[in-house]
């Protein structure tokens, strides 16, 4: 195997293991945090509370799915934690705590965000050798957290948008609309992934559903940078 090639690996393992690890243990432990005020004890006892990451670690999604992520053309990684119990009847007020539980977790990426990028000042003010390895870091902690909270703003079920909605709809059409729980996230692979790849196959050209959620993905890390005077 070429030097060259494991040098780049892992140099972007170790400035993509820190981001990813905190963003989806904050993630999941806002839900648990939220879950455990509204009255639902399930998250705490199982030990979910905690920025712990290993508490979150899902052995695919967190391990696995990252790594392939650095071997593959993609030029990001993604992955996922295990996630959080809910007992919605256990809940205070279930309908209305559903959303306080769902937002809880892009919220906390939307914090994580804010201070990577704050941070990022930090960082040019480091020596040039550690400021660049701190910058990356810093870097792909605005992206990681940027997309993990505009793709769980989604309106499909299980993903925090869809649990949003079904706290608002009526009672008869929540309960259909949760019934897509079970393949929400199959559909959406299945948009913004699979069909494109299949109409290129076919000459059909349907690459701009791909791009859709990096408008908004951008779009925010652009308010970002601005908002802390990096624009």
């Amino acid at each position: 195997m070429d030097l060259g090639f494991i040098q780049n690996f892992l140099f972007e393992a170790s400035v993509w293991v820190i981001p990813v690890l905190l963003a989806i243990t904050l993630h999941e432990a806002a839900h648990a945090y939220v879950a455990s005020l509204c009255g639902d004890p399930t998250a705490r006892q199982l030990g979910r509370v905690t920025l712990n990451p290993l508490a979150h670690i899902d052995r695919f999604g967190t391990v696995i799915l990252p790594i392939i992520c650095l071997l593959s053309p993609l030029g990001l990684v993604f992955g996922y934690a295990k996630p959080v119990p809910v007992n919605f009847n256990r809940l205070g007020n279930p309908r209305r705590d559903m959303i306080l539980v769902a937002v809880a977790g892009p919220f906390a990426n939307l914090i994580l965000l804010v201070i990577s990028a704050i941070l990022l000042h930090v960082a040019a003010m480091m020596p040039e050798w550690l400021g660049e390895w701190l910058a990356a870091n810093l870097y792909r902690s605005v992206l990681l957290n940027a997309i993990l909270a505009v793709f769980n703003m989604l309106p499909i079920p299980p993903l925090d948008g869809g649990r949003i909605v079904t706290g608002l709809l009526p009672y008869p059409l929540a309960v259909r609309f949760a019934r897509m729980e079970r393949f929400g996230i199959l559909l959406v692979i299945g948009v913004l992934f699979l069909l494109p790849t299949l109409a290129s196959a076919v000459n059909y050209d349907l690459g701009f559903m791909k791009n859709l959620p990096s408008i908004p993905i951008y779009g925010l890390m652009d308010l970002v940078f601005s908002l802390v005077g990096l624009r």
